[in-house]
Order: structure tokens, then sequence, then C-alpha cells
């Protein structure tokens, strides 16, 4: 079932709408002029896998040797 609330109501009811809309209702509001705008949950944002990448990233031995060409910076 959509839920039709005017815009007034809304923003005073704001927290709430969006627990609803989180929970899967259905929510439309409908402004003073006749407008009607509908309130929808986007997809959650990936939370990252700690370890994930474990093998995929390689550092080379010779990562930290000095630069052919930039001897003049070197301390």
């Amino acid at each position: 079932m959509m839920l039709q609330i005017p815009a007034k109501q809304a923003v005073a009811n704001l927290d709430k709408l969006l627990n609803d809309v989180a929970q899967g209702q259905e929510i439309v509001i409908i402004s003073s002029d006749g407008s009607a705008f509908k309130l929808m949950a986007l997809s959650r944002v990936p939370q990252p896998v700690f370890g994930s990448a474990r093998g995929l990233i390689q550092i080379k031995p010779d990562f930290d040797d000095p630069i052919d060409g930039f001897e003049e910076y070197m301390p």
C-alpha cells in the first residue's frame, strides 16, 4: 500500500518516514502546488571486507631501491 502525505506533515515526521521507507513502505509526498514526489530507499552502500584483497597485491623486493636519475634528490 502506498502512503500519500502532505509535504508539511512529511517534514514534521521525516525520521519516521525514512524508517518506514527502509522497511519497504512506499511513500508519496504531495506539495502544496499538487506536485508529487516518491520517497524511496537507495541500495545500501556495501561495507568493505577487510583482508579481501589478500594475495592480490605484491610488492617487489626492490620497491624502495633508489630510482636511476634521481640521485640529486637523495639525502
